[in-house]
């Protein structure tokens, strides 16, 4: 089974010229079965008709939506005064089902408003498959309640938990820098080495295998909670 898998920068690969996005150097992600031809976009935030014609041009599909947390410049919303397209438009256009961490749907619905049967809810460690594609969902509160994670392919699609450099804020309204500490400490722990794809182009390299971000990134310098807590709390 080929395996398609684009990761594409806002202010750059789509979205050009918009000013918000060009700052804010979120990833959106394209992720689906070659022999299939079916896809899911990753936290479809500025353009999201854009990201329907890259797959278009690509001959892929799209079968759903996966979201990483409820963030404005993830899925859409008001940023500051700045209202940003995102999941309501992307639905609009094309309905398909949108996946959220059961922690996170009010969230998901008060800054998109988009309805609850829009969105399909999961818990910890599910698997949804795209085409062939499997593609596990890992709960990983910190930043948000619900934030989540994706492994699929030997790659971590890990939003706003876990940067090149860094992890996410915690100070913002439903973060936990006790909740971070236990998500990050999982994520160090998976096996299989795979390439973290973050949420946001915080650093020199776009992607890095997460070992390398183990030894380099500031977060797993905390051996105990007490030490994150007086590093990010």
């Amino acid at each position: 089974m080929g395996v398609y898998f684009r990761q594409l920068l806002s202010g750059r690969d789509f979205a050009v010229g918009d000013p918000v996005a060009t700052q804010m150097v979120n990833f959106s992600y394209l992720i689906g079965d070659e022999d299939t031809r079916q896809a899911v976009v990753v936290d479809p935030a500025y353009a999201p008709e854009e990201l329907l014609d890259t797959l278009a041009a690509d001959d892929m599909t799209l079968a759903g939506v996966l979201v990483t947390h409820h963030h404005p410049d993830h899925v859409g919303g008001d940023l500051m005064g700045h209202p940003l397209s995102g999941l309501a438009e992307l639905l609009g256009k094309q309905p398909v089902p949108v996946h959220v961490n059961r922690e996170e749907a009010e969230w998901v619905r008060r800054s998109t408003g988009v309805s609850a049967s829009d969105l399909t809810e999961h818990d910890n460690d599910e698997e949804i498959r795209v085409g062939e594609l499997p593609i596990r969902l890992l709960h990983t509160p910190g930043h948000t309640p619900g934030s989540q994670c994706f492994l699929v392919d030997g790659k971590l699609v890990a939003g706003d938990t876990l940067f090149l450099q860094g992890c996410g804020r915690t100070d913002f309204p439903g973060g936990d820098p006790d909740a971070m500490y236990t998500s990050l400490r999982r994520l160090a722990e998976l096996t299989g080495d795979p390439i973290v794809h973050p949420g946001h182009l915080y650093s020199a390299e776009p992607r890095a295998a997460l070992s390398e971000v183990r030894r380099t990134n500031m977060v797993f310098r905390a051996s105990t909670l007490d030490e994150f807590r007086s590093m990010f709390g």
